[in-house]
């Protein structure tokens, strides 16, 4: 085995960490005080706006399990699909390098997508209690 497989686990809790902390910085001024537009941002793509409260949701508390690599699988499609409305519903008619473009929230969706698949690896809550396997 070499080097960088040895390390691997070090590659998905550093991109847990990272997805995780990002998450928690979006969704922080949402359930701390901006619900309101947010549930007004979501209604303005004709989404029903108690769809607001599962994606702050989504972004706050899963960006704390994903640092924790809890439920690691399920909380990434919670964010994958958060992040694939905010592209679809709010960012595509921008572009890709656009003001307010998708680039950013199609790397976050992309990241997402990895972790569905790949879960927290070993250092992780997940691997701790056998469902990381």
């Amino acid at each position: 085995m070499n080097f960088l497989e040895r390390v691997q686990p070090l590659g998905l809790l550093v991109l847990r960490l990272v997805l995780g902390a990002i998450m928690i910085a979006h969704g922080f001024p949402k359930i701390f005080g901006g619900m309101q537009h947010h549930v007004e941002t979501v209604r303005s793509i004709h989404l029903p706006g108690w769809l607001a409260y599962l994606s702050a949701a989504a972004e706050f508390g899963g960006g704390i399990l994903l640092i924790a690599g809890f439920l690691t699988r399920f909380v990434a499609l919670c964010v994958c699909i958060n992040m694939l409305v905010a592209i679809f519903g709010i960012h595509l008619k921008n572009g890709f390098t656009g003001q307010g473009n998708y680039q950013f929230p199609l790397a976050l969706a992309a990241m997402a997508f990895f972790l569905i698949f790949s879960g927290g690896g070993p250092i992780s809550v997940d691997w701790l209690r056998g469902k990381g396997r």
